[in-house]
């Protein structure tokens, strides 16, 4: 059997006072707070420049690049050029052409002849020459009815002839 230890000589021992709930409680608070603040801000690796300036050294709008920041001259002589851009030439105005004018320039279009004594012939045109015919051919009756140009209206044949005649133009 043991014997129990023999106190020191001197001064009692101090017992250590035992801390209350609550004091162990903040205790913990205050630990759980200061780990807290430990480490980077949120979002410091996608924005490091923020960073760098919440740390106080505050280098604003710095360069990342290396290398000298002088401007180099492209042009071989050291002399800038400098290139304008050519002024916009002003679109030209549809002239607008009296009646007459217009009807003379249809009548004398080269396409159109070429068009008409291709069907004269018989040929058959293709979609986009016929749409085109169509269209100038109208356009020659309505300057004819703004003018006052009628055909000869003296006989129905001649009538009935020019009808024929505009049937197998526009195709119909």
């Amino acid at each position: 059997m043991k014997q129990p230890a023999q106190p020191t000589r001197g001064k009692p021992a101090a017992k250590a006072k035992r801390k209350s709930r609550e004091d162990l409680n903040t205790e913990a608070r205050d630990r759980k707070r200061d780990k807290k603040h430990r480490g980077h801000v949120a979002g410091s690796r996608a924005n490091p420049e923020k960073q760098a300036t919440g740390s106080g050294q505050a280098k604003k709008s710095q360069d990342p690049r290396l290398g000298s920041k002088k401007p180099v001259a492209l042009v071989a002589d050291g002399q800038t050029s400098v290139v304008k851009k050519p002024a916009p030439k002003p679109k030209a105005e549809k002239v607008r052409l009296t009646p007459q004018e217009e009807l003379a320039k249809l009548e004398n279009d080269e396409r159109l002849d070429t068009l008409l004594d291709r069907l004269e012939s018989g040929e058959t045109l293709s979609g986009e020459e016929q749409a085109w015919l169509d269209e100038t051919l109208d356009r020659i009756d309505e300057l004819m009815e703004t003018l006052g140009i009628a055909l000869d209206d003296d006989a129905e044949d001649d009538e009935q002839a020019e009808q024929d005649m505009m049937r197998l133009l526009k195709g119909k």
